[in-house]
């Protein structure tokens, strides 16, 4: 109730947020810890959103997420004292009666001052929670007013445009001052407004991912270069994904990998984009893009020595978690035993997910159905078809050598 933070805050803030690049959220973690203990109320709230994911803090500090003892924390703030513990609490939807009577404060709008005047003299993160009290209307019952308080509705409404709009300018001072976040209520503001009170203000968004990027924020990073990669300035997207893959944040190793793979703003190369894989994998090992990416490599030789088991054991990990990707590999590998054992059933399993124009897959189906392999029915003439659906392909045309028609225009295998 100073409304100064404290060092360890200071220094756990620059570590969590305004300088992710430190790697050192461990550190700043074990800090607010020790500070939470010793009674610091401002560290203990600071400490509950690191448990909250990577909503609340960068994903690449690695916390853990445990939603009950976050809970607990921001109630413990609240208790010790602590004006951002008021607030969080309160967007949190945890300010309940009886935590509020717990707070040393003689109103919501007391501890809404302290941080103000924290934001006020440059705190990045104190903009930041008091854009989200305007932002979320959080203010209303900061100022404990309602639409009764008006003599009209337009009196009503022309008192909430004043108050939302005023977290523009906050969430543009913490966004620069250090909290990535904000970008994204502002995103929200400006693409979607607010009801009949806020216009949308698209054309406001335009660059706005791109300044976090130069600052050095490597969600925002990731995010400008899938803009440019969707305008296909593939040279300067991968520049921002290697930016970001430096500090390993999240999908960036894999999307360098992606670019080197298919030579995208780069020279073609295979054996770095496996490494790049690799690394993805190494940080999060149910990442299902690099799994498929990966697979799809062992199982063309690309990069990497080919290894049908070794193929089929990333792409089976994925499609098992509900990615598709890479079903006609996996069909492949069981129709002909590739790196697993020969089974019809399941190549059947997969070619039924293979919905786009596929000679082989064609052939492979057309087989199945017309010798009634791994407990399907035999239907010659549907497998026939599947056979002349295949066109060109080799195997296609030498397996309907088999089969031939009556005179009566019915389909059966030769001899």
């Amino acid at each position: 109730m100073n409304g100064v933070l404290s060092n360890e805050v200071k220094q756990a803030l620059q570590d969590l947020y305004y300088n992710v690049r430190t790697r050192r959220g461990a550190e700043a973690f074990a800090l607010l810890e020790q500070a939470s203990e010793a009674g610091d109320g401002d560290a203990t709230c600071i400490l509950a959103r690191c448990l909250c994911g990577y909503q609340y803090v960068w994903g690449g500090h690695g916390f853990p997420e445990d939603d009950r003892r976050a809970t607990k924390l921001l109630h413990k703030s609240v208790a010790q004292g602590s004006a951002l513990g008021v607030l969080v609490a309160l967007r949190s939807g945890e300010l309940t009666p009886s935590v509020q009577k717990k707070m040393p404060f003689e109103s919501i709008q007391a501890a809404f001052d302290e941080v103000e005047a924290m934001a006020s003299a440059g705190d990045a993160f104190c903009q930041y929670v008091v854009g989200n009290s305007y932002f979320w209307w959080d203010f209303l019952r900061i100022q404990n007013k309602g639409k009764d308080s008006f003599s009209s509705q337009a009196e009503y409404k022309a008192y909430l445009k004043e108050n939302i709009s005023k977290c523009e300018d906050w969430f543009w001072k913490a966004y620069r001052g250090g909290v990535h976040f904000a970008a994204n209520n502002l995103n929200r503001y400006y693409t979607q407004g607010d009801e009949d009170i806020i216009a949308p203000q698209p054309e406001k968004t335009e660059g706005l991912y791109k300044v976090g990027a130069e600052l050095g924020y490597p969600t925002c990073q990731f995010i400008y270069a899938g803009e440019l990669e969707k305008a296909e300035k593939f040279e300067e997207a991968l520049r921002w994904y290697k930016a970001g893959a430096e500090i390993d944040n999240a999908d960036n190793w894999y999307k360098v990998g992606d670019f080197y793979y298919e030579g995208k703003g780069t020279a073609k190369d295979a054996a770095y984009a496996v490494s790049c894989f690799e690394k993805e994998l190494a940080r999060n090992p149910r990442h299902i893009g690099a799994n498929n990416a990966l697979g799809k490599a062992y199982f063309m030789g690309e990069g990497v020595q080919q290894d049908y088991a070794k193929a089929y054991q990333h792409l089976a990990f994925a499609y098992e978690r509900g990615n598709g990707w890479g079903v006609f590999y996996l069909a492949k590998c069981s129709f002909y035993g590739l790196g697993t054992q020969q089974d019809y059933r399941k190549a059947m399993e997969y070619l039924n997910k293979v919905d786009w124009n596929n000679r082989e897959a064609d052939y492979m189906r057309g087989v199945i159905y017309a010798q009634g392999l791994g407990g399907v029915t035999a239907d010659i003439p549907k497998g026939v078809s599947y056979l002349q659906k295949a066109g060109n392909f080799a195997k296609a045309k030498e397996e309907l050598l088999h089969y031939k028609k009556t005179l009566f225009g019915k389909w059966v295998r030769r001899g």
